[in-house]
């Protein structure tokens, strides 16, 4: 496979390229159209998260017209100047990925060959301490991908200590969430959380995860980076919004890095399969049809070698299936048992906030 000549950004490394890439192509059929070279000649794909651009790089290489989408504003800067390098076969937009079939309407994208999701943060996110994402570095406590709206900081000092244990719980899986939302509740009312190391100091301090091999703070800091961006909702409205651009016959590939996106993947392949009846008082012929079949059995996992130089990819999981010829089903958030928890405040009421007691 040939290089791009806009190169990644040192220090980023793709997850499972082959596979994803693997993956598209059997979807589609391993001959490119027009008997021009390139397995996905003339393919139109929508690689939904762009980041540093390795899925782009590496569809363009075999011959796909690519959509990039990013909410990052970084990102979409730097995808520019692929979109300058690429002969007209790349294009770049700034929005979220829900959204990825209004965008493929507006680029001409629809109906799409294929799509590819890689879920969560990017290395670039968490590398720069500005961006408030990890706490290696010190940095203002942030966490919005796309610059915009409620900070982490804003939700941390404003929402009820009730509401934080709940996000702690859910979205980082945190045994002692309850603790930890009791601590930051009392802590702020006499001095604000500002900096990503102060608030992973107050929750070390605690000494609940002394037996851990991870940070005190690492599921702490992903519960909130996953509530300020909303990214399970956004994941969850991405899969159905794929589900309606792809032409019958295209691919759709998704690259999870933790339990919670990941169940919700398989949650909607699984619905999506078919054979199982709107009723069980209805008789069979009411069975429903596929709208997907799967391109392969359960998840796919990095190969040890690629574990071995990228950390990252040691979670990763990659499902994959197949559209078929069958209507779009309802787009029905219910399906993945999401907690029914607070609406993010606008970010003028943030902060206001900062005592009180679970």
């Amino acid at each position: 496979m040939t290089q791009d000549k806009a190169a990644a950004p040192a220090g980023h490394v793709p997850v499972m390229p082959a596979e994803v890439l693997a993956a598209v192509t059997a979807a589609l059929g391993s001959a490119g159209a027009g008997g021009k070279s390139g397995a996905l000649t003339g393919q139109r794909v929508i690689d939904g998260t762009f980041g540093a651009g390795g899925y782009s790089r590496a569809l363009l290489a075999e011959g796909a017209q690519v959509l990039g989408l990013d909410r990052d504003p970084q990102a979409v800067r730097a995808g520019r100047e692929l979109a300058g390098k690429s002969g007209g076969r790349f294009t770049i937009m700034e929005t979220e990925f829900s959204k990825l079939d209004e965008a493929a309407a507006a680029a001409g994208f629809v109906p799409a060959d294929a799509v590819v999701l890689d879920i969560g943060v990017s290395s670039m996110q968490l590398d720069e301490a500005a961006r408030g994402f990890s706490f290696q570095r010190d940095g203002p406590l942030d966490m919005r991908m796309s610059g915009r709206g409620v900070s982490a900081a804003e939700l941390v000092n404003s929402l009820p200590g009730r509401d934080l244990a709940r996000i702690f719980h859910f979205y980082g899986e945190e045994r002692h969430a309850g603790r930890i939302a009791r601590m930051i509740a009392c802590r702020r009312a006499d001095k604000a959380f500002a900096t990503t190391l102060d608030l992973a100091a107050a929750i070390e301090a605690l000494g609940l995860h002394r037996r851990e091999k991870i940070h005190a703070a690492t599921r702490a800091f992903q519960a909130l980076r996953i509530y300020v961006n909303d990214e399970l909702g956004e994941l969850a409205r991405a899969l159905f919004a794929a589900e309606r651009v792809l032409r019958p016959g295209g691919g759709l590939a998704v690259v999870t890095f933790h339990s919670l996106e990941d169940r919700m993947v398989k949650q909607f392949f699984s619905s999506r399969a078919g054979g199982r009846a709107l009723s069980r008082h209805l008789p069979a012929a009411a069975l429903r049809p596929a709208v997907f079949t799967p391109l392969f059995k359960g998840a796919k996992t990095a190969s040890p070698a690629e574990a071995a130089v990228n950390p990252r990819a040691r979670s990763a999981r990659l499902r994959a299936g197949r559209r078929t010829h069958s209507p779009a089903e309802a787009a029905d958030l219910s399906l993945f048992n999401l907690p029914d928890l607070p609406a993010l405040p606008a970010p003028a009421a943030a902060g206001r906030q900062r005592g009180g007691h679970i």
